[in-house]
Formats: structure tokens, sequence, C-alpha cells
């Protein structure tokens, strides 16, 4: 019998934090609280050798269902098109113009926080409407 485990995504980027609150807003994610003896992760981080300091975050689904969130810090930027993305099920259960307008408004709310609309791939006989994005470094992903 197989077992079942939980997985954890890891995004390699230039500003942990950043990229790791952008995500929280996304999806609905929460910051674990600061390690026991910090009031922040602000105050924590002000702790480390400055070469660490905002290194990695992380987030979770508050429900438990979701995968968790890592972010690291990495010195190379991003250069090609990604290889896994996330698609954010904005529009499940919804078909034609119902679900191209969740996805156009989900679209809207993320492009606030600093998200980019890079094409609108419009349902044909196949398949439905989905929305490609990036994050706010780059990163690929879809609203499905």
């Amino acid at each position: 019998m197989a077992v079942i485990r939980k997985i954890q995504v890891t995004f390699d980027c230039a500003d942990p934090v950043r990229v790791a609150r952008f995500w929280c807003e996304v999806l609905g994610y929460v910051a674990p609280p600061p390690p026991e003896g910090f009031a922040t992760w602000e105050e924590y981080d002000r702790t480390q050798p400055a070469e660490k300091r905002g290194a990695w975050f992380a987030c979770s689904d508050p429900t438990g269902e979701g995968p968790r969130l890592f972010f690291q810090r990495v010195p190379e930027g991003k250069v090609v098109k990604n290889r896994v993305h996330l698609d954010v099920r904005a529009g499940t259960g919804l078909v034609g113009e119902e679900r191209l307008a969740a996805l156009e408004a989900e679209c809207a709310r993320l492009v606030a926080l600093g998200a980019v609309h890079v094409r609108t791939l419009y349902a044909d006989e196949e398949n439905e409407s989905c929305i490609v994005m990036q994050d706010v470094e780059g990163n690929e992903f879809c609203l499905d």
C-alpha cells in the first residue's frame, strides 16, 4: 500500500520574505509564528549574521490541507521559464463566461499585489479558459 506524504514546494528567489508574503495573500496562507523568544520575524532576523538575514521564509495553509511553501534566497536570478508551476484554482467548477469572469477578477486582485498578467488563454473545443501570470519575481503560475 502506498504511503501518502505531505510535500513542500520550494521557490528559489532573491527576496524570500517579499515572495512569501505575496503567496500568503494569493492563497490565504499564513507565516508560522516567530521562533520562541522573539516577538516578530524581523526581531529574530536582526540576531542573525548579515549573510543569513532574510535568507529564507515559509508559509503554510492554515487548514493543513495544502503544501507548505518554502522560499530560499539564491544568488542567481531567474533565467528561463519554470519547469514546474502552481495552478491557482480560481475557476473550479465554472465554465464559459462565468469562469472567465472569475479568473479575470482574481487576475485583477493579484495584479494589485504585484503579479503580472502574461496572457489569457480563451476556451476552445477542448479546454476552458485560464490566465498565465507571473509572481513578484517573475515565476510563472496559472489561474485555472
